[in-house]
């Protein structure tokens, strides 16, 4: 008999560690600083983006020593559901989060193999950089993506066709929009292929109205890298189109250096000479453990005067550099 018991005991308890193998609960994140200078510009008198010192992008607007965001990623995981709660402060998150510091929070569901349900907020699908600095190469972000949505809230489902081929489509409140008060919905598709990206958002107007946008890239060789971004966005006349290319080379295993070059154009009706910007943004890349340091130089040339020099006076060109560091875990 104490065999027997002995037995089943040794069996349930084999039944249980097995169970809890299933069930993964993880824990990852990130933290950012960065210093920065405007070398158009007198830091001295130096404001954030929107006062014409900085390049009115996303992110990375503060001059002197400024901080990005503290990042913390908790995931469970089991058998075929699992949960994502990704929380984020810090200016970096103000700018990017929808409120309360969340940048994600997620429920999926497996529902087989090649099919996964996910429900709650995420980030977006539309465009090459993403809100968090380990996500991206240069360490301050494009037009593009700062013109585009950061996150959905609604409800998508992920395809595998093939080894290669896989179809998103997803039903979710207007982009970076939390509390659906107007009963307005938008709609989202992304194509994929070997790696390339073909994305579709619509709403009816009332945040971004219809946007395509592609997103890829390309191994040349073992050590480089060539990413594209192109997107057309249009709001019954208002909206935006421009390119980015993004070619990276590795000369180490710990060092890479890469640019980003992008053309970028604002569409306001009714106005035929639209503003339009070109920016060039060299940065490099070096790893120390989880600690990566990203020295950074960009040139932001505009079409009109957008930007201000060390005297408050209008200018065409801006230039920036920056020193960030980013410790992930």
């Amino acid at each position: 008999m104490k065999k027997i018991i002995t037995l089943s005991m040794l069996f349930v308890a084999t039944a249980l560690f097995a169970q809890e193998e299933t069930k993964k609960l993880s824990v990852s994140g990130s933290v950012d600083t960065y210093y920065q200078s405007i070398l158009t510009a007198s830091d001295a008198t130096a404001q954030p983006h929107g006062s014409g010192y900085a390049s009115g992008t996303s992110f990375a607007d503060q001059t002197g020593f400024a901080l990005g965001m503290a990042n913390v990623i908790f995931s469970y995981e089991g058998e075929k559901t699992g949960v994502v709660a990704d929380i984020a402060f810090g200016p970096r998150a103000n700018s990017a989060v929808i409120g309360n510091n969340i940048n994600q929070l997620y429920a999926y569901w497996n529902v087989s193999e090649g099919t996964t349900l996910t429900l709650g907020q995420f980030n977006t699908y539309l465009g090459y950089e993403v809100i968090s600095p380990t996500g991206n190469f240069n360490y301050s972000t494009s037009y593009l993506f700062s013109s585009g949505p950061f996150s959905h809230v609604g409800l998508k489902a992920d395809f595998s066709l093939s080894e290669d081929f896989s179809l998103m489509l997803a039903v979710m409140n207007a982009t970076d929009i939390a509390d659906n008060m107007t009963g307005d919905y938008a709609l989202g598709a992304q194509l994929g292929y070997a790696g390339q990206f073909l994305n579709f958002y619509y709403d009816s107007g009332i945040k971004l109205g219809f946007e395509v946008d592609y997103t890829g890239g390309f191994d040349l060789s073992d050590d480089f890298f060539l990413g594209i971004n192109a997107a057309y966005a249009d709001n019954d006349g208002n909206g935006f189109y421009g390119a980015a290319l993004y070619p990276q080379l590795a000369t180490s295993d710990n060092f890479s250096i890469g640019l980003r070059g992008e053309y970028f154009n604002w569409m306001i009706d009714g106005l035929d000479d639209e503003p339009n910007v070109f920016a060039t943004t060299l940065t490099a890349s070096y790893t120390v453990e989880n600690l990566t340091i990203k020295p950074e130089l960009r040139l932001d040339s505009n079409s009109e005067e957008a930007y201000l020099d060390s005297d408050l006076a209008g200018t065409k060109s801006l230039a920036a550099f920056t020193l960030a560091a980013i410790y992930s875990f």
